[in-house]
């Protein structure tokens, strides 16, 4: 894909998802990465129901290093995985306090040196609670931008990668969020809606799989 097709592209989801952003509620860093830990494989409208109980008891990292991991296991249970991601947010927490005085240090590499912290969490943080332009590439971002042709890859890294060069970089943090917005309201993993897809004009997807 070309350059100039590229921008066609992000110019009509800049049309269709003009506000884009995160749909994790969140109000600090702290509550964004405990947040984005949690939404592993569960929906975002779960992790808020979790969040808003959670964060009423810790506010903080020091207050989540301090709750049972018994009792953490079982506020988090709707979000699945829930022995896992309780350790790994005791875990967290507990290097926040002892290495960062609490607070979450805005370097991804700092970023993805914490329990439950990979390379999309680490840029879904950099780039909404600090303002680094970051392109995380989940299960939505993955499969829109290839069925696209914004990416031709078989990994997420590859994918991530191809995106960036592709895509300019003043667009990367937004980008992200609309082709988020895009797989969950038109370009479904199993049913897309091409018929109605405002993209599929530049969609090498729609040429090959649905047009011919």
């Amino acid at each position: 894909m070309t350059k100039k097709r590229a921008n066609e592209i992000i110019m009509v989801l800049d049309s269709l998802y003009p506000e884009a952003s995160a749909e994790l509620d969140y109000t600090n860093p702290y509550e964004l990465l405990i947040a984005v830990i949690l939404s592993a494989q569960c929906t975002d409208v779960r992790v808020n129901m979790v969040t808003r109980d959670l964060f009423k008891i810790a506010p903080d990292a020091e207050s989540l290093m301090a709750i049972p991991i018994d009792e953490l296991e079982n506020i988090i249970k709707p979000c699945g995985l829930y022995r896992t991601k309780a350790k790994n947010l005791h875990l967290t927490a507990e290097q926040l306090v002892v290495h960062w005085k609490g607070e979450v240090p805005s370097s991804h590499e700092a970023l993805k040196s914490l329990p439950g912290v990979g390379q999309k969490t680490a840029n879904v943080v950099v780039s909404n609670a600090f303002g680094i332009p970051a392109i995380a590439v989940d299960t939505h971002v993955f499969r829109v931008s290839n069925r696209l042709g914004l990416a031709k890859a078989k990994t997420v890294e590859q994918t991530e990668t191809q995106l960036q060069k592709i895509i300019d970089q003043s667009h990367w943090t937004k980008a992200h969020h609309q082709l988020i917005f895009h797989g969950r309201r038109v370009c479904k993993a199993r049913k897309p809606n091409c018929s109605e897809c405002a993209l599929n004009d530049l969609c090498e997807y729609y040429k090959k799989s649905v047009k011919e």
